[in-house]
C-alpha cells in the first residue's frame, strides 16, 4: 500500500486533535455533573471521553499504519462550567454536529484524493456520528421534558438511566 497522501495526512492529524478535544471536553463536563452531584451523567460523560480517546487513537494508528507522520497539536482548554444539565446536552449535540461536518469533509478530500484506504476507515466514522448525534438529541428531549416538581424526578431517573451506560472498551492496539 503507497503511502498516504501528504493532505490527507495533515487533515487527519487535526481530526485527530478534535477527537482529543472532544474526549478532554466530555471529561470536563463529566466533572461538572461530578460537582453537581449528578453521578449518572457523570458516569454517561466519562464514557463518552473514553470513546473519543479510542477515536483519536484510531485515527492516529491509522495514519502511522499508512507510512503517515502522526503530529500531536495543541488542544484548546475545554468549558468547564455549565448554567445546567440541559445546556450541557446542548452543547454536546452542537459538538458531535460540528465533528460530523468535519467527518464529511474528510470523506470529500479522500474521495478527491481517490484514497479508497482512508475513505474505507472513514465509513465507521460516519456510522458512529450518526449514533452521536442521535444519543446527544435524545438525551437533549429528555431534559427538555423535565419541569416543574415532576422534574427532579425525572431528571432523578434520567441520572439513574445514564449511570447504567456500559463502557465500550476496546484495546487500543495498532492497527485497527
Amino acid at each position: 500500500m503507497a503511502a498516504i497522501d501528504e493532505r490527507m495526512t495533515k487533515a487527519l492529524n487535526e481530526q485527530v486533535k478534535w477527537e482529543l478535544f472532544s474526549s478532554y471536553l466530555y471529561l470536563s463536563m463529566s466533572a461538572y455533573f461530578s460537582a453537581t452531584k449528578l453521578p449518572g451523567f457523570a458516569h454517561w460523560m466519562r464514557v463518552q471521553a473514553q470513546e473519543e480517546l479510542m477515536h483519536g487513537m484510531k485515527i492516529y494508528d491509522f495514519v502511522i499504519e499508512r507510512c503517515g507522520r502522526a503530529e500531536l497539536m495543541a488542544i484548546d482548554k475545554p468549558q468547564f462550567e455549565w448554567a445546567s444539565p440541559l445546556e450541557v446536552a446542548e452543547a454536546v449535540y452542537s459538538h458531535e454536529k460540528k465533528v460530523t461536518g468535519m467527518i464529511n469533509g474528510l470523506v470529500d478530500l479522500a474521495t478527491e484524493k481517490k484514497d479508497h484506504a482512508t475513505l474505507n476507515m472513514l465509513q465507521w466514522f460516519v456510522k458512529e456520528q450518526v449514533e452521536e448525534e442521535a444519543n446527544a438529541s435524545d438525551i437533549v428531549e429528555k431534559l427538555k421534558m423535565v419541569s416543574g416538581e415532576r422534574g427532579v424526578g425525572v431528571l432523578f431517573m434520567l441520572d439513574r438511566d445514564l449511570g447504567q451506560r456500559p463502557p465500550k472498551l476496546q484495546p487500543v492496539v495498532s492497527g485497527q
